[in-house]
This record gives C-alpha cells, structure tokens and sequence, in this order.
C-alpha cells in the first residue's frame, strides 16, 4: 500500500523528511507534499510519522524514476 504501509523489519535506512529535504535542498513540508501527491513513495512508522527509503531517494536524485515499475505499463511519469 503505497503512502500508507507500516514499517516492518528492514536492513534499508530509512530517511525522515528533513533528511529527505537536506538532499535536494527544498523545505521539508515539500517532500511531505511530494509524497501525498505519489511522487516519491513512503512509509509510515507505528507513530504515524513518514519515513522513506534511502534508495528510492538516491535513484530519483540521480534522475531515476524508481516509481516506473509500480505504472502501469503505457502510463507517463508523475512530474
């Protein structure tokens, strides 16, 4: 369930959002907007609060779409 999954056991670090925001230099509320509008995916920890992968985070700063494999096939990227 994308945007709303609860955190399970995992070797991936997870990033809160000011982590997220430092690496792309934007304010912290943007990436809590960029991921209600599904372009970057996250979790929620037992307390509610939104973490994201760290390598989903390192691929779109290199410009990768790491959401492509969850489009349906046809569909174009969320900009």
């Amino acid at each position: 369930m994308r945007g709303g999954e609860i955190v399970e056991s995992s070797s991936e670090r997870l990033l809160t959002p000011g982590e997220v925001a430092a690496l792309f230099r934007v304010d912290p509320k943007t990436v809590t907007r960029w991921a209600a509008a599904g372009r970057i995916s996250s979790i929620r920890t037992p307390g509610g609060h939104r973490r994201f992968r760290e390598s989903e985070v390192h691929a779109l700063l290199r410009g990768e779409d790491a959401l492509a494999a969850d489009r349906p096939t046809g569909e174009s990227p969320r900009v």
